[in-house]
């Protein structure tokens, strides 16, 4: 069984885009369910331990990012880098691989207008693909995990999984859906879930690369993770798709 663990950077709003982050990106890591049950776990909950002194503290870009909500100490400059330093070793560590999809919002709105599909919507039909061709043939093989969001948001995303299981994908009938992915299932973040964690660390080196914005390591660690066409091992298009092409 394998897990696609999905998390998203910037909104999917398309009425009112933020200039300074127009993009929206949903993607995550493909785990099987046993390793991220067992080493996926132990290997984040070992380094919270080491690095904060609990095991009970989110990772949160967001809460990294800012400093707060147990991330107090990485105010201090020498501790930051070294909790960086450790959290690359870490993801470098890890085993999985990374699916992504990346709106760009400003060129998907000018070009399809009062047309344009709901950037999450459209999102979600490819890495549902994409996941699926990971899964090969193999009947109840996969199983996807989002992050609750809110009640209006959580409701959407249940309906966009049940069309999808309804109508298909441009590229995918339904049947092939229902066959290979067992079910879209909502988890707080609250659970302290490892794989929607290290999901939340993944996507937003990705809207950084699309923005053309300078990249760090976390990027370069990212890269080396993304699913790759099994022919030509390039990652555009199997890994990260980047929408409008």
């Amino acid at each position: 069984m394998k897990i696609l663990f999905l998390d998203e950077s910037g909104d999917h709003n398309l009425k009112k885009i933020d200039p300074q982050y127009p993009i929206f990106v949903l993607g995550g890591i493909i785990v099987d369910e046993d390793y991220a049950n067992s080493v996926l776990t132990d290997h984040l909950r070992n380094f919270k331990l080491k690095m904060l002194g609990r095991d009970d503290i989110i990772l949160h870009t967001a809460d990294i990012t800012r400093s707060k909500n147990g991330f107090e100490r990485l105010t201090d400059p020498a501790f930051r880098s070294h909790f960086y330093t450790r959290l690359n070793a870490l993801m470098r560590s890890l085993d999985f691989k990374v699916v992504a999809c990346a709106i760009r919002k400003e060129v998907y709105l000018g070009r399809y207008g009062i047309a344009a599909v709901d950037p999450y919507t459209l999102s979600l039909n490819v890495l549902i693909e994409r996941f699926c061709l990971e899964l090969g043939d193999s009947t109840d093989s996969g199983y996807i995990v989002a992050e609750k969001r809110n009640v209006v948001l959580d409701s959407e995303l249940e309906q966009a999984w049940l069309d999808l299981k309804i109508r298909g994908t441009q590229n995918l009938q339904a049947l092939d859906i229902k066959q290979r992915i067992l079910e879209l299932g909502l988890r707080d973040k609250k659970a302290n879930i490892a794989g929607l964690q290290i999901a939340d660390l993944v996507v937003s080196p990705i809207g950084r690369f699309v923005l053309g914005k300078p990249t760090k390591e976390d990027w370069q660690i990212v890269e080396s993770k993304f699913r790759q066409d099994p022919i030509t091992h390039r990652y555009l298009g199997s890994g990260l798709i980047i929408l409008p092409k």
